[in-house]
């Protein structure tokens, strides 16, 4: 009876997880409104990776008078300065500030200096090595006009061949669809600061990046919950064209670190978010390992060959709203990996020495 139950909630959970993402594409990048925004970019020692970062900035489908990009240098030991403010020469809604000069260091300093000189009352954030598509200014303007204040978007990562690029890829899909499904129930608790934005008012009304700092990264998912704290309104972008994609970790080792960094944001996350996080991933890894207890009950040997094929099932059926394309095979031995990599980035995040680059 145990088990008929689980495979039911099972099927049912990620039925309403397949359905809610069907609401990825209804929006539209076509609009009269636009708002004025300032894109934000934190670097530090980045000389090697603006270089793709510069022309899809100046390929916006935007209007340059409503829009500004601002670069803040965090205290780079390398030639990102001198890199960034030679290459936007000519750029005249371009600047590029130094954070050193006000005697301060961090992403999060680097960001607030940035907001801070902003003219426009809308920001975007993103990261020096990342491309964002041409409609993502339009799209972030449509969404701002209905009156939301903050928003995310679907953030994908580019596909290569190395194991590690697989597995980045899966994870960041599988936690996508997890974080836009909660998004649409109301419910958000993440989002990607490659693809994120906020009403600068709606910003300073949550304290700005002060109430952020229980973990070295995690300022996104943080504001987030300042937000909910506040009851301000958070959305969703994700439109087609309005895609942030941006490289994996090249090895494993800065794979594993970066993964300890975003996994120990989760436990500063509110009560609620945890405990729906928590169980649901509890939930799957049960299941997962349910096989070892055949000797109970052999039934318990049908559990995990009926999650995968849900798995399977899902992930095609919403991977390229969310810019992916997996093999029906690549998401089965994907699956699994990613639930047990699950486990490991808990147990880095929990005792691993946490490092900012």
């Amino acid at each position: 009876m145990i088990i008929i139950a689980a495979i039911v909630l099972l099927i049912i959970l990620n039925g309403i997880i397949a359905l809610s993402l069907k609401k990825i594409t209804p929006q539209s990048s076509a609009g009269s409104s636009l708002k004025s925004i300032t894109i934000v970019i934190a670097l530090k020692n980045e000389e090697e990776k603006i270089e793709t970062l510069l022309p899809s900035l100046n390929d916006l489908d935007y209007p340059t008078e409503f829009f500004e990009v601002i670069f803040i240098d965090d205290n780079s030991a390398d030639s990102t300065y001198e890199t960034i403010s030679e290459m936007i020469k000519g750029f005249e809604n371009f600047n590029v500030y130094k954070l050193q000069n006000e005697n301060k260091s961090g992403k999060r300093n680097a960001l607030e200096l940035g907001i801070s000189k902003s003219a426009h009352p809308y920001i975007l954030i993103t990261d020096a090595d990342c491309e964002p598509q041409k409609d993502w200014l339009k799209a972030y303007s449509n969404r701002f006009a209905v009156g939301l204040d903050f928003l995310f978007g679907i953030a994908p990562f580019f596909r290569e061949k190395s194991l590690v690029n697989r597995i980045s890829c899966f994870e960041n899909l599988r936690n996508s669809m997890l974080t836009f499904f909660t998004a649409n129930m109301g419910l958000s608790y993440s989002a990607a600061a490659r693809n994120f934005g906020f009403k600068k008012t709606s910003f300073e009304k949550v304290g700005g990046y002060s109430k952020t700092t229980d973990t070295l990264s995690g300022d996104d998912d943080l504001l987030l919950r300042e937000a909910i704290k506040n009851n301000l309104k958070i959305g969703t972008v994700t439109v087609e064209g309005s895609f942030v994609f941006s490289n994996t970790k090249e090895t494993f080792i800065d794979y594993l670190k970066q993964r300890a960094r975003h996994t120990q944001t989760s436990f500063h996350y509110l009560f609620k978010q945890q405990l729906m996080l928590g169980l649901w991933h509890i939930f799957n890894l049960i299941i997962l390992f349910s096989p070892i207890l055949f000797f109970l009950d052999i039934y318990f040997l049908l559990l995990l060959p009926v999650k995968l094929i849900v798995d399977v099932v899902v992930v095609l059926f919403s991977q390229n709203k969310l810019g992916y394309t997996f093999s029906f095979l690549e998401v089965l031995y994907l699956q699994i990996f990613y639930e047990i990599f699950l486990i490991i980035h808990f147990f880095n995040a929990k005792f691993g020495r946490i490092e900012w680059k």
